[in-house]
């Protein structure tokens, strides 16, 4: 049987809580149009940046997920009805990049160093951004690494992301757990040769893709244990 030496997590949706920039502006004062419609705005954010990320990789378009970021929001904030205000959209901008990790996330990564795991982060996010979260939640120094797309000009899920694990950590596929909350990721994953988990904390279907999710968790709390045995 194969060891897991490896543990690569996606950031966004996976470890950091991608509407909790719009939840946290919206229970600040004088956000009341916000606090009516955040959750519709944080839906259409999110999904609108997933979809950019697909189109930009299938056309060769490529450009870094904080513009996409950006592009996201300006769509949501206008689908909402919520645009025109400069300053509401710096703070969602401002929270973005300090996304609140889930809570089980601090406690997980130190079992996993402690037992001897490389851990990572491998997303779609620009280094900046991703290196603003990972140190506003505190988890710095629990990464051997933090892997961005913009290594490689390409989003996930491209074989040539998935690539990146090996160059940096000399494994083989088949030593890797992969972690994402994104099906469409774990399925990227799965095909290219990883062990996979999809953290499915919302109780979503299976996406209907060829690459399928090894375990399904409800979130991270168990990762540890299913390192030790997962392959």
């Amino acid at each position: 049987m194969t060891k897991i030496t490896t543990c690569v997590f996606d950031a966004y949706g996976t470890l950091f809580d991608v509407a909790a920039a719009a939840r946290e502006a919206a229970a600040e004062p004088g956000r009341g149009a916000l606090a009516a419609k955040w959750p519709e705005l944080a839906e259409a954010w999110r999904l609108k940046q997933l979809q950019y990320t697909w189109l930009r990789a299938i056309t060769g378009a490529h450009t870094d997920f904080w513009s996409v970021t950006c592009d996201g929001l300006d769509f949501a904030l206008e689908a909402t009805g919520l645009q025109g205000d400069a300053e509401l959209r710096d703070r969602l901008l401002q929270l973005y990049r300090e996304l609140s990790a889930y809570d089980e996330v601090p406690e997980m990564l130190s079992r996993l160093k402690a037992a001897g795991f490389a851990t990572a982060i491998l997303s779609n996010g620009a280094p900046g951004m991703l290196m603003d979260a990972v140190v506003s939640a505190g988890i710095n120094d629990r990464l051997d690494a933090v892997l961005s797309v913009e290594e490689v000009g390409i989003f996930k899920p491209a074989p040539q992301v998935y690539d990146m694990v090996g160059a940096r950590f000399a494994c083989r596929p088949e030593q890797v757990l992969f972690v994402s909350s994104n099906g469409w990721d774990v399925a990227g994953a799965a095909q290219y040769g990883f062990n996979t988990v999809w953290v499915n904390r919302a109780g979503d279907p299976i996406d209907r893709l060829p690459g399928q999710p090894q375990h399904i968790l409800r979130d991270l709390t168990t990762i540890p244990d299913l390192a030790g045995g997962a392959a």
